[in-house]
């Protein structure tokens, strides 16, 4: 079976407040990187799975993404497939 490689990044949504980005922001200052003004955090995974083709893996790969690795009240996640095909949520 075709192993499937895929990044999977969440990030919060615009309307949510981000207060680790804003306290990096802050931080970047701080250390003297001035002109930052919008910073936010999120988080980057990378997947490895099993599929015996590129739709199902997109398939079980949204199912995680919105089920299981993003909080689709607060998040938004974008899933790229190693082929360069992307799809968002």
């Amino acid at each position: 079976m075709p192993l499937f490689s895929a990044r999977v990044l969440v990030s919060l949504r615009p309307s949510v407040l981000d207060p680790a980005g804003e306290a990096t922001r802050a931080a970047a200052a701080r250390l003297g990187v001035d002109g930052v003004s919008r910073l936010r955090i999120g988080k980057a995974v990378d997947v490895e799975l099993e599929a015996p083709d590129a739709a199902t893996a997109r398939q079980q790969l949204e199912l995680l993404s919105d089920r299981l690795l993003a909080n689709p009240v607060i998040e938004n996640w974008t899933l790229e497939l190693r082929d360069g095909a992307a799809a968002e949520a």
